[in-house]
């Protein structure tokens, strides 16, 4: 480790937190032509260059003028693990050496990404394993896009294809670090970024109200799921605390105004544990809450942790639940775990070594 280069990285501000004007302004300032804006700020965007000697149609002056004032703290790959059903989950080292996880989940006909927003998490979900971790800090709008970036990289390499999907369902609760997850949409869906379409894009949250409607009220168009896993809100608080301070009450009226303002359908998350959550009345209390707007329900396979002992419901109960809901019209998928192997499905990741 240069522990020099290390301090003058963290000391010097990163580039891609200026905005395209900002960054005009500063060149202009320093003496450079304002077209010069446009050139950077598609090799930090567009071309997701890690360092400026990357910029091979920039003058070596200006390279290296940036090179003095800037850093571009870029996400690398720290490690990697293949699965044996093709999944890939990867460790990201950020600049400050924190890690996170992030999951590339194949299937014939996408190829998904799933990306983390916190280092750690503040929530203390009981079934998820980064629950159990500290919340260190949020990611930056750039260290969310550097993780589909590299996670991209990865698809093409491993399968020859793009990804076609971005999931913010890893580390964190992405509503707690609005602002940074919705800079890296506005980004990634950019034509002067990755120019993805946002309704290839899913934002999961446990259930934060007031930044449901917000979502709403900012005009965002990539879709939302909810976390629900209970539809009453004693089993909930159990497994889900945030649940006390967002009541399901409270949730339900944000979910309505969210539909009003954007007229879109939103994602339920469920997993079924067994005997806590999944019996008929419980599916008859989500098929009450599936009747407030439009909406699909996923039925996910719950995996293991060390610091929870559910399980995943009988499957012949799991069948009962999924044929009560879907003979009363609710639209059901059953999610099956892929990763599990190197703990990479859902609500599986944490990091476990520095």
């Amino acid at each position: 480790m240069n522990l020099i280069a290390d301090i003058n990285i963290i000391n010097k501000k990163d580039i891609r937190k200026l905005s395209l004007d900002d960054l005009k302004a500063w060149l202009v300032e320093n003496g450079e032509k304002p077209f010069r804006a446009k050139q950077v700020h598609d090799w930090l965007w567009k071309h997701a260059a890690q360092s400026f000697e990357e910029m091979n149609n920039v003058s070596l002056a200006l390279r290296e003028k940036l090179e003095l004032n800037f850093s571009i703290n870029s996400v690398q790959v720290a490690t990697k693990q293949l699965s044996s059903d093709g999944t890939i989950k990867s460790a990201f080292r950020l600049y400050d050496n924190n890690i996170v996880e992030g999951v590339l989940i194949p299937h014939d006909e996408r190829k998904t990404a799933c990306v983390s927003s916190q280092v750690g998490c503040s929530l203390t979900c009981k079934f998820c394993a980064t629950g159990y971790m500290d919340r260190v800090r949020n990611l930056d709008a750039a260290e969310i896009y550097d993780q589909v970036v590299r996670i991209n990289e990865q698809s093409l390499q491993q399968y020859g294809e793009p990804l076609t999907n971005i999931v913010y369902m890893g580390m964190g609760e992405p509503m707690l670090n609005y602002a940074n997850v919705m800079k890296s949409i506005e980004y990634i869906t950019s034509p002067n970024g990755l120019n993805m379409a946002a309704r290839r894009i899913t934002v999961s949250t446990a259930g934060i109200a007031k930044m449901i409607r917000k979502m709403a009220d900012d005009g965002i168009k990539a879709n939302l799921a909810l976390s629900l896993h209970a539809a009453n809100d004693e089993k909930r608080n159990q497994i889900m605390p945030i649940n006390e301070t967002n009541s399901l009450v409270a949730i339900s009226d944000a979910l309505k105004y969210y539909h009003q303002v954007t007229g879109r359908k939103v994602t339920y998350e469920y997993i079924v544990f067994d005997n806590f959550n999944d019996t008929l009345q419980d599916a008859e209390e989500l098929l009450r809450f599936t009747k407030l707007i439009p909406c699909k329900v996923n039925l996910i396979e719950y995996n293991p942790i060390e610091n929870a002992d559910f399980v995943n419901t009988a499957d012949d109960r799991l069948q009962d639940f999924i044929y009560y809901l879907a003979d009363r019209g609710v639209q059901v998928n059953v999610r099956r775990s892929r990763g599990k192997d190197i703990d990479a499905a859902c609500g599986q990741l944490a990091v476990k070594e520095k």
